[in-house]
């Protein structure tokens, strides 16, 4: 299998982010991460590491606002200029409230309905890591378009919360949605998102679109991030009305109850008939991930790749969260085996 991976991610090392409360705690999607996958996929004998190709800024455009990619290119040189006392991070205190969302039960869903993301930290090497993480995900995209079964776009930074001109948990380019984006031109894609937390940058990308069927499951946003996307209700818009699915599952859900929910997504991407499926892998839903509240095992990971894997489409697998990092690259490895 092609893995396309980049060292740039190195370059995109925030020292902290703000947790609920306030609470300033160490970078959670750091680059030990990568160095966790990497190690237990260099050994299998199956995992073919290649450079990505720089395809330029034309894909990106394609699914993110020109002046929103202008502003990561250009923002940290701005801050540097500005009067602030600490310019270790570009991190703002102030977040617009240009949507109008649900407003969820939990008083952290309300209090971030008032306030919003604090963990799209922005440092120097940023863009650089962020437009790398995109060509990984272009590149796979293009091997599998020339006839590979499958390619596995190892990116960091993740992208699966990053919407059509918005930054947020730790996404900055949605790289799923842009390869998804640059198959379309091999006919109907759908994207499958297996993250613990809802793609919401994904769904707000493709919402009123019926050329790539997007599915997400994920825990309930009443109670978990990003709380404001992933409701059941959330169908699509005009065109794209039907062509949205999501899964929000309960606190605790187990392997037998996560793939249930998964059974009933494949159902309906096999009633689309896609030429390719991209699917954003998220190892946060293992059982003791950090960040989560599901309970998959390992053995169930294995399983959601196994079933997946079972379609026999072009699959371009994208990297997305995953925190518990002593496990992370057993679980990828776990996961990917089943397209070797």
């Amino acid at each position: 299998m092609k893995v396309f991976y980049s060292e740039a991610h190195r370059q995109h090392a925030p020292v902290f982010e703000v947790f609920d409360g306030g609470l300033r705690t160490p970078y959670m999607e750091n680059t030990d991460r990568m160095d966790r996958i990497l190690t237990a996929l260099k050994p299998t004998g199956w995992a073919d590491f290649m450079e990505p190709t720089d395809y330029g800024l034309d894909p990106i455009y394609a699914v993110h606002d020109r002046e929103y990619i202008d502003f990561l290119a250009s923002c940290w040189t701005e801050w540097l200029d500005t009067e602030a006392k600490d310019k270790s991070t570009l991190l703002p205190a102030t977040f617009a409230l240009r949507r109008h969302p649900k407003k969820p039960s939990s008083l952290l869903g309300r209090a971030g309905y008032y306030l919003m993301d604090l963990s799209a930290c922005i440092v120097e090497g940023t863009y650089a890591a962020a437009l790398a993480s995109a060509n990984c995900a272009l590149s796979a995209a293009e091997a599998v378009a020339g006839g590979e079964r499958t390619a596995f776009a190892l990116c960091r930074p993740p992208g699966h919360h990053a919407g059509n001109d918005y930054a947020g948990g730790y996404c900055f380019i949605n790289n799923a949605a842009v390869a998804a984006q640059q198959l379309t031109s091999k006919g109907n894609v759908a994207l499958l998102d297996i993250d613990y937390h809802c793609g919401n940058g994904t769904q707000d990308i493709f919402y009123k679109r019926d050329d790539v069927l997007t599915i997400s499951i994920h825990a309930d946003p009443d109670f978990e991030y990003p709380h404001y996307w992933g409701y059941a209700d959330e169908m699509g818009s005009g065109r794209g009305y039907g062509f949205h699915k999501n899964y929000p599952l309960e606190k605790g859900t187990d392997d037998g109850k996560y793939l249930a929910a998964l059974e009933e997504a494949l159902g309906l991407i096999r009633q689309y008939a896609p030429s390719h499926l991209v699917v954003s892998a998220g190892m946060d839903i293992y059982a003791d991930d950090p960040l989560g509240s599901i309970k998959v095992t390992t053995h169930g990971i294995g399983e959601i790749g196994k079933r997946i894997a079972s379609f026999g489409l072009p699959t371009v697998i994208v990297m997305e969260g995953g925190y518990a990092n002593e496990v992370l690259g057993t679980n990828i490895a776990a996961f990917l085996h089943n397209w070797t």
